[in-house]
């Protein structure tokens, strides 16, 4: 292959979806064995012209920071520096759903989201890859503090690609900003007690990354990247995350780890006995990941360090997205839930079907009890 044909294919890769447009370029696929899908149930159609590609924006780079400054200023509600106000334990009790990969780049993915309905009493979970700019987070925070009592957010890699000259922590630091100022709750605020519908729970969103370490066994970062491109496969990330002031993306991750594990150790000792829900962009595990169409795409994914969280810190609940396959898991008496709701052409059918933004909410807490039958398979939830 050319060196100018290789850059062109690059160059298009990134502003293309890890789980179905890179799959154009990767040399084996394999395909996916999807189970029969459920009743559908009644939403509004978007109309089908709203599933066309849209333009990306001008996308450039990542994530986070440790110092509570936040240099971004905005027409926000709210301040921009403060930590939202605790949970009111007198409100009514409700629900805890999550989403995540909302994608609002693309028009069919706002005009979705647009349609999102009021849920007063239930709280919603954010989880990572809302969009590129800092208009997309405006965009998701508005509607979804309008519909829902609290919400939290934790970033992805989407949100954290370089714009405006914001680059790695700086980046992320505008976002939690943004965030902070419409109340929104985030990882660099203190975890909270959710009392909801079902009893009580730790709600604890986390910022951990990824490492190149669920690559094979023996490989440092670059060589992971080159396994990945042997077969066609190379993330966006590597041109437009950036991990300033990190040297790299692994020294990002092993800090950010480092934290989090610092912060869910303290969950035990001040809130003993409660269940706790832990909320992070990226899997904790590297089992619980179905990569159909471009295995490979896995270095881009996890980190090892995350594998016993659920039973380090007691989980009864982990929230995650980035792969755009839903799904729910059972790990011993932990339920693994994986709430992406992906790019247009991953949900149109499901748009087709009459499934919108509404039936794919998934219901955290307290959601499905685990079945004494249940064989431990995974359920695949492909239609909501």
């Amino acid at each position: 292959m050319s060196t100018m044909l290789k850059l062109n294919i690059f160059r298009n890769m990134a502003h293309l979806d890890p789980l179905t447009a890179q799959a154009d370029f990767v040399i084996r696929s394999r395909p996916s064995t999807p189970q029969p899908p459920p009743s559908p149930r009644p939403s509004p159609r978007l109309p089908s012209d709203q599933f066309s590609r849209q333009a990306e924006p001008n996308l450039v780079s990542p994530e986070h920071l440790f110092a509570h400054q936040f240099s971004h200023q905005g027409s926000h509600r709210g301040s921009v520096s403060d930590s939202p106000p605790p949970l009111d334990p007198l409100r009514p009790r409700g629900k805890l759903y999550a989403i995540s990969d909302l994608h609002l780049a693309y028009k069919a993915n706002r005009d979705a989201w647009n349609l999102l309905a009021p849920h007063p009493d239930d709280g919603l979970i954010l989880a990572g890859d809302v969009g590129e700019s800092l208009e997309h987070l405006e965009l998701a925070f508005s509607v979804a503090t309008r519909a829902f009592r609290a919400v939290w957010w934790v970033p992805g890699n989407h949100e954290l690609y370089t714009q405006n000259g914001l680059r790695g922590t700086a980046k992320y630091a505008a976002c939690v900003a943004a965030a902070r100022a419409w109340g929104v709750r985030t990882p660099e605020d203190g975890f909270e007690v959710w009392e909801g519908e079902g009893g009580s729970c730790v709600v604890c969103p986390v910022f951990a990354l990824y490492d190149y370490s669920w690559a094979p066994e023996g490989m440092g970062p670059v060589q992971a990247v080159e396994w990945a491109g042997e077969e066609g496969v190379r993330a966006s990330d590597e041109a437009l995350l950036h991990p300033e002031p990190y040297a790299s993306r692994q020294e990002w991750c092993q800090a950010l780890v480092n934290r989090a594990e610092g912060r869910l150790a303290e969950v035990g000792v001040r809130w003993p006995g409660l269940p706790v829900v832990i909320v992070n962009h990226w899997p904790l595990r590297r089992g619980l990941v179905s990569l159909f169409k471009v295995p490979r795409f896995i270095v881009w994914c996890g980190t090892t360090r995350t594998e016993g969280w659920h039973e380090r810190f007691r989980a009864s609940v982990v929230v995650s997205g980035h792969i755009h396959v839903r799904r729910t898991d059972w790990v011993g008496d932990t339920r693994f839930e994986e709430v992406s709701w992906g790019y247009p052409r991953q949900w149109k059918e499901c748009a087709d079907r009459g499934v919108g933004i509404n039936e794919v909410l998934r219901e955290i807490w307290p959601g499905p009890e685990k079945e004494e039958s249940d064989t431990g398979e995974t359920q695949f939830r492909w239609y909501g």
